[in-house]
């Protein structure tokens, strides 16, 4: 069972935040398509590319989209970085491609949501709901409401990636949110997602509905708490099933040295079961991938990502 993961480098160039391919036989070991060399580089917008999404439409083909953003470019003499401007004035689009084969691509496009009080528009992630035939497109945002000070996940639906619905608010909490992850395992919703603050860690949470409530999981935050040095320093969760059946839970680990972050995994026994254990001794990366998306491909789409 072969896998495609789409990601970036977090460099202090502009080439790393790019859209870049990884491509697994086995979901372990993990090698670069195209030599390590971007697959897509944006040319509109702010003209880089973070936090890499795609999902396989139930037509056929493919959608990639991104965060539109380069930090490289907003490095002053020190490498710091205005967060606080970025998200209270960055993008108010996200980057989009579309692809029958993982090898041709159209044109950039940037999506307006026709909202322009957001703040910049963070981390999209796409869930296909089969009951609907409509994918569900969330992302972290501020508003100008709250005077960019509070980020939450608003979403908006398509079922063309055509036409989009207006934005609202899909989930929030008193602290700041970002980063989140849904998935469906039997009837249940998993949404994963990073608390900024109070605490700052990845945290869990369950619902029999795609739109909530949702129910925390204490014990997944016990876990982080308890078993992972730094929990404030991962952020950016995916999740996917592995040949043997265990769940895989992929964390970003970010940090100073930028070539040298990246994905950790923790693996469990089955999907939707959350005792978690690091399993980084059974996983191999070329370089740091960074905030990305893992899917199942086939085996005629792994030949010919080669």
């Amino acid at each position: 069972m072969p896998y495609l993961f789409v990601h970036f480098k977090e460099k202090i160039t502009p080439d790393g935040e790019a859209v870049y391919f990884g491509k697994s036989a086995d979901g372990f070991n993990w090698e670069a398509v195209n030599g390590g060399n971007p697959v897509l580089m944006s040319t509109l917008g702010d003209r880089g590319c973070r936090d890499i999404e795609i999902v396989r439409l139930h037509t056929g083909g493919f959608v990639i989209l991104t965060t539109d953003l380069c930090i490289a470019t907003k490095f002053d003499e020190n490498y710091n970085v205005d967060w606080k401007h970025i998200n209270s004035h960055g993008s108010k689009c996200l980057s989009m491609w579309k692809t029958d084969d993982l090898v041709n691509f159209s044109e950039q496009r940037l999506v307006h949501f026709g909202r322009d009080d957001f703040g910049c528009m963070w981390a999209p992630e796409i869930f296909f709901d089969e009951k609907t035939e409509e994918y569900l497109i969330h992302w972290g945002s501020t508003v100008e409401e709250d005077d960019f000070t509070h980020m939450s996940i608003y979403c908006s639906v398509t079922k063309d990636f055509e036409s989009f619905s207006e934005p609202k608010l899909y989930f929030t909490k008193k602290n700041e949110i970002l980063d989140s992850h849904i998935t469906k395992v039997g009837d249940t919703y998993h949404l994963f997602y990073k608390n900024s603050s109070n605490p700052p860690m990845n945290m869990h949470a369950t619902s029999k509905n795609l739109y909530g409530p949702f129910i925390h999981d204490e014990k997944f935050e016990e876990y982080m708490d308890r078993e992972i040095q730094h929990p404030g320093a991962y952020e950016g969760p995916t999740t996917y099933t592995l040949p043997d059946g265990r769940w895989c839970l992929m964390l970003d680990f970010f940090g100073c040295e930028k070539e040298k972050m990246g994905y950790v995994p923790f693996v469990s026994s089955k999907p939707g079961d959350m005792n978690f254990s690091r399993a980084t001794e059974l996983f191999s990366f070329p370089y740091g991938f960074k905030h990305g998306k893992v899917i199942e491909i086939t085996e005629e789409e792994y030949s010919r990502l080669a």
